[in-house]
């Protein structure tokens, strides 16, 4: 057998002397942890970032990882628990022994510490919670909502009175540094820690020693509440280009911040739900989660999808008289349902991106359908001509009436679905829903409907 310590050679180097993680070396790894070569193993993890271990956990079984994470220094296998999917890390920590766990929880900032406790078991949670140092600020974080500003802010930040000098602040930083892992800004407080200003690393370290503090302040400074929404949150950090800010309760008293690193979680994550619910998943889906979950999540769109399907046969059977006229009609079914569907995916897709980005709001549902139905009609008629060329050259008969079907409802049915694609987003998020729910089987099924229905009302006007 290979020796598997041979796992670290040249060719598994990455520039910069980091080790990619693939196949051979998660199995020679794997092969080290079943030997109890603890020396080996931990040597082979020593230079890894947290991200690349927490990849080499997710791809060893449970147990494997779990006796890994127990050898490795608690500030290391710490790092690695935020990058792990949700469902793997609740299946990794759920029968680790509560000390060391509390050991690991322990060394992560709070607002990943809450992560984390959010996910285990109740039962263990209760047990871990009270033995961590930081057990008061993290009962305070867990009664927020977890997709919320109050769910992802972390408690640790860098704060001072008004009345300090820039000589106190900058010793204040120094004193904090170990508790606060990176420090951006720093928050002038006043009275029952309402926040008066910020004050960014850059302009403390630029100003004179013996200046105060609320001199050079920002006192015009951005902030969220506890109760906004993390996707909102994340917009606002976009939009003006913040690394840091500031998190206020409903009196403005400073409770937390979020960072730039939380954001770029909260963004990925929205975008994988919205990439989910467009393809009729639950949102919360991943590699790791269970079966059962799958399938739970999965079935209720397949459902409405076969509901859909259903509907588009009563629809078609409603029209015998027309099919027994002219068979030929079923040959071009298939394209009027793809057409339509494929129109209102791309138009529900530009609205979808437009809302979550903020950059389309309620009022513009109107001219974003009428923008749609000018471009749905361009498309349209080129679709048509295309298909009526098509019908004369393949020369099938009484090509005339047929033509003129399939041109009509070419064009109709592509600015009626174009039109459900840029309304319905509307719709659903004055409902709560997400909008993105409107590019899966929901939409595309509404469009098949509607659009067969178009089809053989056309042809009736030609064939009967």
């Amino acid at each position: 057998m290979p020796d598997p310590a041979a796992a670290v050679t040249d060719e598994n180097q990455r520039p910069g002397g980091l080790l990619e993680i693939d196949e051979a070396v998660t199995g020679d790894l794997a092969t080290l942890l079943a030997e109890d070569a603890r020396g080996m193993v931990l040597n082979l993890v020593a230079d890894l970032y947290p991200a690349d271990l927490a990849l080499l956990l997710s791809r060893l079984e449970t147990e494997q990882g779990q006796k890994l994470l127990t050898w490795l220094d608690p500030a290391r296998g710490a790092e690695a628990l935020p990058e792990l999917d949700h469902d793997y890390r609740t299946q990794l920590l759920a029968d680790l022994p509560a000390t060391r766990l509390t050991v690991l929880v322990d060394a992560l900032d709070t607002d990943d510490a809450a992560d984390v406790l959010a996910d285990l078991p109740e039962m263990l949670a209760v047990r871990v919670l009270p033995r961590l140092d930081d057990a008061d600020d993290l009962n305070e974080l867990l009664g927020y909502g977890e997709e919320t500003a109050g769910g992802i802010m972390a408690a640790e930040y860098v704060a001072v009175p008004a009345t300090w000098s820039v000589a106190d602040v900058t010793e204040e930083v120094r004193r904090v540094a170990r508790m606060v892992e990176e420090v951006y800004s720093v928050f002038v407080i006043g009275e029952g820690r309402v926040l008066e200003g910020v004050v960014s690393l850059k302009k403390l370290l630029l100003s004179p020693a013996e200046r105060s503090i609320a001199e050079i302040m920002e006192r015009d400074f951005i902030s969220v509440t506890t109760n906004v929404d993390q996707e909102e949150a994340a917009q606002v950090m976009e939009r003006y280009d913040l690394v840091s800010m500031p998190v206020l309760d409903g009196d403005g008293h400073l409770v937390g911040r979020i960072t730039i690193d939380d954001v770029v979680d909260v963004i990925r994550s929205e975008a994988e739900e919205d990439m989910q619910l467009m393809s009729g998943v639950s949102g919360d889906e991943s590699p790791m989660t269970s079966l059962l979950k799958v399938s739970r999540g999965r079935l209720p769109w397949l459902v409405i999808g076969l509901a859909g399907a259903g509907l588009s046969g009563l629809v078609i059977g409603g029209f015998e008289e027309s099919l027994e006229q002219a068979v030929v009609l079923a040959t071009f079914i298939p394209i009027v349902t793809a057409m339509g569907g494929n129109a209102a995916v791309q138009s529900a897709a530009i609205t979808v991106q437009g809302i979550t980005s903020g950059e389309l709001w309620t009022g513009d549902a109107l001219a974003r359908v009428g923008r749609e139905a000018v471009v749905a009609a361009c498309n349209g008629l080129v679709l048509a001509g295309l298909l009526c060329s098509a019908v004369a050259v393949l020369g099938v008969a009484h090509a005339g009436p047929l033509a003129l079907t399939l041109g009509l409802t070419m064009l109709f049915v592509v600015m009626l679905a174009s039109a459900n694609g840029a309304l319905i987003p509307f719709g659903l998020q004055a409902l709560g829903i997400d909008p993105a729910s409107a590019i899966g089987p929901f939409v595309t099924t509404l469009n098949d409907i509607l659009g067969l229905t178009v089809y053989f009302l056309i042809a009736s006007l030609f064939y009967l």
